[in-house]
């Protein structure tokens, strides 16, 4: 069994939104999807998305593509993103998702996952801005990061490790010094993350990604089109 990611899948089954202003790798994008998750994803693995993972507007709108990832291998875990405007409750996702008989989906909001002896945590964060609302909804999504972490440790115990997924970037630069906003990053701190995967970022703006090693915590960007549409084993 593993443990596999990749966020922003940006399915519209039903709704024409075409991704392919940010490039033509984006052209039938769902194909691709699917052919490399079919090549590398069991039904035994668990695969986690954070975030952007449909354009409707309404959870009922989202079945075809809530049906063309449950029809895919593993087990998937949703994470919201800032175009998730589907999103509901917990518990009118998982009423949905049960009367659709879509039997291998969940969703991470408040809570937490144990899947390999790891501990799977998140949410979806909110840009890193110098304004009155974003600092607002900044420290709300934190709060939200610590009911995560707490759901974890309080459930499954402080030995595992614990790994965070977000679908904004967490930090906005390697220089720590630099970033104006370190709640997220010092929360996981806190709680002795030592990796981090997110998303939101796309085409060029993949310049602007911070990876690798920051004060101890490995940062991953894993958007569907920085992967090459191919999910991440993690």
């Amino acid at each position: 069994m593993a443990i596999y990611v990749i966020g922003d899948l940006h399915l519209s089954f039903t709704v024409d939104k075409p991704m392919n202003i940010f490039g033509n790798n984006w052209d039938n994008h769902e194909e691709k999807i699917a052919k490399n998750w079919l090549e590398n994803v069991k039904s035994e693995d668990t695969i986690i998305l954070p975030g952007d993972f449909s354009w409707a507007t309404y959870i009922e709108d989202a079945k075809l593509d809530f049906e063309y990832l449950n029809n895919l291998p593993g087990k998937k875990i949703l994470l919201k993103g800032n175009h998730d405007y589907w999103w509901t409750t917990l518990t009118k996702m998982r009423e949905f998702i049960n009367e659709n008989k879509f039997s291998n989906i969940d969703f991470l909001y408040n809570n937490s996952y144990l899947v390999e002896d790891k501990l799977i945590v998140g949410t979806r964060g909110w840009t890193l801005q110098e304004t009155d609302e974003s600092k607002k909804m900044i420290n709300r999504e934190n709060e939200r990061l610590k009911l995560s972490l707490k759901d974890a440790t309080d459930n499954y115990g402080t030995d595992k490790e614990i790994i965070v997924f977000m679908h904004y970037p967490p930090i906005s630069s390697k220089n720590l010094l630099d970033n104006n906003h370190l709640e997220f990053y010092k929360t996981m701190k806190q709680y002795n993350v030592k990796n981090c995967y997110y998303g939101h970022l796309h085409g060029n703006s993949h310049n602007e990604a911070i990876e690798g090693d920051v004060g101890g915590i490995n940062f991953h960007l894993i958007s569907a089109d920085y992967l090459n549409f191919k999910p991440m084993k993690i």
